[in-house]
């Protein structure tokens, strides 16, 4: 119903918790842009976070406004967060690679049976900017995602922590039919620099096991050395460096979830941030999830029959409490100050945090060692 020509106006009422009459707004109708770099800010002094959710036809761009933004050549590290993109572009996923590598560097190749072999390298080169790189992985992070980071990790230029990706490293060709439909057709597969297989095997296992329990060989099948000279394993998905399980929700907060606790709901269930924020005029950067907050859910638990027992809220109260300021943030302040409250705990991100000073001593060994073979010097980062 909002659709309509660019620049046209549109005029909408909305009615909030708390309020008795229906609010206003005219908006002028615009293009929805698709960012792939949708949040980028410093975790703490020093360490940029930049966060990218996909590869699409601006995504170099973004990450180079990002690095701008951050003002990459004062910081002691990146987290380039990558859990959960799906992938997309090839020329993108290579874009960002070239920002990251040295000059001339191999990113990706692609060969088949009767598909020639292709390679990609880095023309540009990462133009001086050679802080500690953190990448963060994890089951859903696949295609041009496993790209950029299969090529970090091979050229020792950074670490990957999280978990090992999805494994997805198909090349198809498209080729046009009748009635605007067309044959896609598995021609080659994408290999890292090492020369370690992305895409993972599905030929011993069902559709069931390869997207939803991402069933991957009990051993390596293979074993490849970077530019240092350390072991990778490769065959399946990007393995990371520094493995860091995603947290498990517990039985209470999946039953959160399901009655839609946190998020608004048009009807039924749901909603307690919206029904919170609708008796507070004004929220500060100092709130906090205090006492009177935890009562206010217990009684908004009880109105929706929304069962618990205070062992419960006990034993999930700290992600309890962060859940609500994360909502009550990202209501009132945006999304980006939401997710900075998120980040506080998470043990991924934490760990990417701690692991920087051996990201530095990666990278700078790999230098000296690609130096020493070439007969060149470095410039230590």
């Amino acid at each position: 119903m909002l659709r309509g020509p660019k620049e046209t106006a549109a005029k909408i009422f909305v009615t909030r918790k708390g309020s008795t009459d229906p609010f206003t707004f005219t908006v002028t109708r615009g293009e929805i842009p698709r960012h792939s770099v949708d949040i980028a800010f410093l975790l703490k002094p020093g360490i940029g976070y930049v966060r990218l959710s996909s590869f699409n036809e601006t995504t170099d761009r973004e990450i180079e406004e990002a690095l701008k933004q951050l003002n990459v050549t004062n910081l002691d590290g990146l987290i380039l967060d990558m859990r959960g993109n799906p992938g997309g572009l090839l020329n993108e996923a290579v874009a960002v690679g070239d920002m990251f590598l040295e000059k001339n560097q191999l990113i990706v190749s692609h060969h088949g049976r009767t598909s020639p072999e292709r390679r990609y390298y880095a023309v540009r080169g990462n133009q001086g900017v050679t802080i500690p790189l953190v990448i963060l992985v994890n089951n859903n992070s696949a295609s041009a995602t496993e790209i950029v980071s299969g090529a970090v990790q091979d050229h020792d230029r950074g670490l990957v922590v999280g978990e090992t990706t999805f494994g997805k490293g198909l090349v198809q060709t498209v080729t046009p039919l009748s009635e605007n439909t067309g044959l896609a057709l598995t021609t080659a597969r994408y290999y890292t620099p090492s020369g370690r297989l992305i895409q993972r095997d599905y030929k011993t296992i069902s559709l069931y096991e390869y997207h939803y329990e991402r069933k991957v060989p009990e051993h390596p099948t293979e074993i490849k050395l970077p530019d240092s000279g350390r072991q990778v394993t490769g065959g399946g998905g990007i393995t990371p460096d520094i493995i860091v399980a995603s947290p498990k929700y517990t039985k209470f907060a999946q039953e959160l979830f399901r009655n839609d606790v946190f998020y608004p709901a048009e009807a039924g269930v749901g909603g307690f941030t919206r029904s919170y924020l609708g008796s507070r005029p004004t929220v500060t950067h100092e709130f906090s999830v205090d006492d009177e907050v935890m009562h206010q859910l217990r009684n908004y638990l009880t109105k929706h029959n929304v069962r618990f027992s205070e062992t419960e809220i006990s034993e999930n109260q700290d992600w309890i409490k962060r859940k609500i300021k994360q909502e009550v943030f990202m209501s009132t302040f945006g999304m980006q100050e939401g997710f900075k409250v998120l980040l506080e705990a998470d043990p991924q991100v934490q760990k990417g945090v701690e692991a920087m000073p051996q990201a530095r001593a990666l990278y700078q060994n790999a230098r000296k060692i690609v130096a020493q073979r070439t007969g060149g010097s470095i410039d230590q980062p």
